[in-house]
């Protein structure tokens, strides 16, 4: 289930860089399912997977936004992440879009800056009482379809 890959990473990747009442905000115990199924249904995820495990899974939505974008935490490293930044890449690609943009944690910027791309501007948003930094990156790609 996703929500348990989300839950996890949150739990015991991104408090490397948030404090664990941030990090319960963010992955609190006992989050209405019903909610989170009509937000995976609404962001139509991709999953990837080894030998059957769920080892992660992002979305990419029609204005370019990357809503969620995780990797099971005894996955990283292993290029995960990567292989699923790069079908988004290729997809949004494939239709037309030239602009990739999501909210990226702390802990998930120099990913984002590895794959190209660059900080808009830093956020502090607030959920469920406690503040949480984040960064609006984005990613402009030009259009090759119309040079030639």
């Amino acid at each position: 289930m996703l929500w348990q890959l989300f839950y996890h990473t949150v739990r015991h990747i991104n408090i490397r860089d948030y404090s664990p009442a941030q990090t319960q905000a963010w992955a609190p115990e006992g989050f209405d399912m019903a909610i989170w199924q009509q937000k995976m249904d609404d962001n139509q995820p991709v999953v990837a997977e080894i030998n059957g495990t769920i080892v992660g899974y992002t979305d990419l939505q029609p204005d370019g936004l990357i809503d969620h974008f995780f990797c099971h935490h005894q996955y990283q490293g292993l290029g995960v992440g990567t292989a699923l930044m790069q079908h988004v890449l290729e997809t949004g690609a494939k239709a037309g879009m030239t602009r990739f943009y999501s909210e990226v944690s702390l802990t998930a910027r120099p990913f984002y800056e590895h794959m190209g791309f660059s900080v808009v501007r830093e956020n502090a948003c607030e959920i469920r009482g406690q503040i949480l930094n984040n960064f609006l990156m984005e990613k402009v790609v030009s259009d090759s379809a119309g040079s030639g």
